[in-house]
């Protein structure tokens, strides 16, 4: 049943206070005696209660799910899930924090469960998503770069509105993005636990990504030793140059810091840092004196 006086969507952050406030409150996936139940709006039959579908969460452990289930049956489930009006089947409710407790709930056998109905726009259900998981901690690297990228190609944020929306910074956002680039056997090690977002980071810029990541997981390196195999695998394309020397001396974080600010003002930014000092060089080029005039136009709203 449509609400007719449903809010628009305002955009990223909108109420950002008060989709915390509900995410707080339904924080605990774990069953405590202690726990204080909060009251439900109602009672739903779990079949008519679905996941959404744009979930950055993919993977749950079954063990701490066989655990969630075992607590559910002797003290039922003490935090009602927040759902949403489905807006693809009426008479449908969709989760938008508490998909854990559903499962559980299903392994449990129970009919029904108690929910909080609020009323979220698309953005703002992906966005309670992500603050949920990255609270607890809950998402891998990759996870959480897919929420990411959801909010910014599908919703049109950018980095700079999830940074403050989100509490992360920007290049934060930027390095876990850029590991979507990597190819899929190697964000499936990420999403395993088997290689770390910093190893991963490493890998981006490596000529066989796939395969250094093998050898990265057979040995046991670590992220610096990572680093260094990466640089010294690659096959250098042309004679050495101070340009070349450069780029390839340079650490992962300092890369990702470039690549960051080429895509807030959309043209190549290269930064030469002395070794030894904090003394550096940051130099941006331009392809038409319409981007001069751009960038001209950013340093002058900048001071």
């Amino acid at each position: 049943m449509a609400n007719p006086s449903k809010p628009k969507n305002r955009g990223l952050g909108r109420g950002l206070s008060a989709l915390m406030a509900d995410v707080a409150q339904d924080k605990p996936d774990e069953q405590s005696v202690e726990d204080e139940p909060r009251r439900a709006d109602m009672l739903v039959p779990i079949e008519r209660i679905v996941p959404n579908p744009d979930q950055p969460r993919r993977t749950f452990n079954q063990s701490a799910l066989d655990e969630l289930a075992d607590s559910i049956r002797e003290k039922g489930v003490i935090q009602p899930l927040i759902v949403r009006e489905s807006p693809r089947k009426a008479g449908e409710y969709e989760i938008v924090a508490g998909e854990r407790r559903w499962r559980a709930s299903q392994l449990a056998r129970l009919h029904e469960l108690p929910v909080l109905v609020r009323e979220y726009s698309d953005t703002e259900v992906l966005e309670v998503a992500i603050i949920e998981n990255i609270q607890r901690s809950d998402l891998n690297a990759i996870e959480e770069a897919a929420g990411y990228q959801q909010l910014m190609e599908r919703f049109g944020h950018t980095q700079e509105k999830l940074s403050d929306a989100l509490g992360k910074s920007r290049s934060h956002i930027a390095n876990l993005i850029r590991l979507l680039n990597l190819p899929s056997d190697v964000q499936a090690f990420v999403i395993s636990g088997q290689l770390s977002a910093g190893h991963a980071r490493a890998l981006i810029t490596a000529e066989d990504p796939s395969a250094l990541a093998k050898k990265v997981i057979e040995g046991g390196l670590s992220v610096r030793e990572t680093e260094r195999l990466a640089k010294a695998e690659k096959t250098p394309s042309q004679p050495k140059a101070e340009k070349s020397y450069k780029s390839s001396d340079k650490d992962a974080d300092t890369r990702a810091l470039e690549a960051d600010l080429s895509a807030a003002i959309r043209m190549k930014v290269n930064i030469d840092h002395k070794d030894g000092t904090e003394k550096g060089v940051l130099s941006v080029s331009y392809d038409s004196l319409d981007e001069l005039d751009a960038l001209c136009g950013i340093l002058s709203r900048g001071a």
